[in-house]
């Protein structure tokens, strides 16, 4: 599996020097369970990469390990490493990441449901001191998010799932990332209103420069937004390529889009040594 990015591909972002790179990591939660087994990818700056698999596959832990949000679940990283603009960076405090500019939104989108809108997304700006500054980004993030703006008075307990991602994406862009790790964005939401959330990421890409690295189960949509993606099964990647490579892949199009033999296929009806076989044949 080659985990550069290719410098033949058709968009220019994927030729930038990689923002995050994780260099064969290996994971363990309870000093027992080996969750990644050795995995590795880059993610060029100002890029949008998508990790991409079923439960279990181990995306959400492969972001944790790189925003360190692993010990709360007494995780670790035991082998590899991760490095941000060539520092490693695993041993550094979820806080210490933040300030450097790597922010995660995590899966379920965990909004303060006592407090506003306005009031969760101030949160995200805990690392910041200038209020001129804060004020500025708290109007950017309602020019991206109006219906924020509009619901910025009631408590998060009582907004709609799609409004509370939009206040979890929100909140993370008040602390002024480089980055986003994106956790099962579309998780619980119609599908008007994943769209409408992934349209946000897109514009916040090309227009904010901000990198994403997306885990994400709607294999159609992350790849109609992304400029790579990785497919995970069972802690490993087994397949990586670019958005286009991917979506043409017959594999693909069998296991992951349900486009395979003419008839609607779940990949969770198919043998995951099945499909090993063949990825890596």
């Amino acid at each position: 599996m080659d985990t550069t990015t290719p410098a033949a591909a058709a968009n220019p972002r994927l030729d930038a020097p990689a923002l995050v790179t994780v260099n064969g990591i290996e994971v363990i939660y309870n000093h027992v369970i080996l969750v990644l087994k050795g995995v590795s990818l880059s993610v060029p700056e100002g890029g949008v990469v998508a990790i991409l698999g079923g439960n279990g596959a181990g995306k959400t832990t492969t972001l944790r390990a790189i925003s360190n949000l692993l010990a709360g679940e007494r995780g670790e990283v035991t082998k590899g490493t991760i490095e941000y603009r060539g520092e490693q960076i695993q041993n550094l405090s979820p806080a210490d990441l933040v300030k450097r500019g790597v922010v995660q939104v995590m899966e379920g989108r965990h909004c303060f449901a006592h407090l506003t809108i306005e009031e969760n997304l101030l949160t995200g700006a805990y690392t910041r001191k200038d209020r001129g500054e804060i004020a500025a980004n708290l109007e950017k993030v309602y020019n991206y998010f109006p219906r924020l703006k509009t619901r910025r008075t009631s408590q998060a307990a009582y907004t709609s799932g799609g409004e509370q991602q939009m206040c979890a994406i929100g909140r993370a862009l008040m602390s002024n990332p480089n980055m986003v790790l994106l956790d099962e964005p579309s998780m619980g939401l119609a599908p008007q209103i994943v769209e409408e959330v992934f349209e946000i990421v897109k514009d916040l890409n090309t227009k904010e420069g901000t990198t994403f690295l997306l885990a994400e189960q709607n294999t159609n949509m992350a790849l109609k937004y992304a400029d790579y993606g990785y497919i995970m099964e069972s802690g490993r990647i087994v397949m990586d390529g670019t958005a286009e490579q991917l979506t043409s892949n017959e594999d693909v199009k069998e296991f992951y889009l349900g486009m395979g033999g003419g008839e609607r296929k779940s990949f969770k009806d198919v043998k995951s040594y099945k499909r090993r076989k063949r990825w890596l044949a």
